[in-house]
């Protein structure tokens, strides 16, 4: 089972980052945390961070909406959230890759959050495909 959802840009990295942002407030999104990886693992590991790692990033995306509903069916289901999207370089572009909502039901069992999933994939899947339309 696939648990990503994922479109390849041909933009270089700050500009998708930046587009990705837009893509996902167009959507109800906020960003919530951002982990730049290469700064994390250099600022743990020191020389043994791999020097190669540049253009990683985590956006915790929530939509509020949705996030209150899921909540609502099961408090413990905070665990997941917020939907992590990474964006990274590639030697053939840069990936976006948004953790697929549905795995939210696979991994809880519980049918009460197969809606919620449903709507935030939808509004995933919007923000996703307008990225490869404008920047694809």
């Amino acid at each position: 089972m696939r648990y990503d959802r994922t479109v390849l840009l041909r933009t270089d990295f700050p500009a998708t980052v930046a587009a990705v942002r837009e893509a996902l407030a167009d959507q109800g999104f906020g960003v919530l945390t951002e982990i730049d990886v290469p700064d994390v693992l250099r600022s743990k590991l020191g020389p043994e961070a791999p020097a190669d790692l540049d253009g990683y990033l985590i956006l915790g995306a929530c939509n509020p909406r949705l996030a209150m509903r899921a909540l609502e069916v099961d408090p413990t289901v905070g665990l997941l959230l917020p939907c992590n999207v990474v964006v990274r370089t590639t030697p053939d572009g840069t990936l976006v890759q948004a953790l697929d909502p549905n795995a939210l039901v696979t991994v809880t069992g519980l049918d009460g959050l197969r809606a919620v999933a449903h709507e935030a994939a939808a509004r995933l899947d919007a923000a996703l495909g307008a990225l490869a339309r404008e920047h694809g």
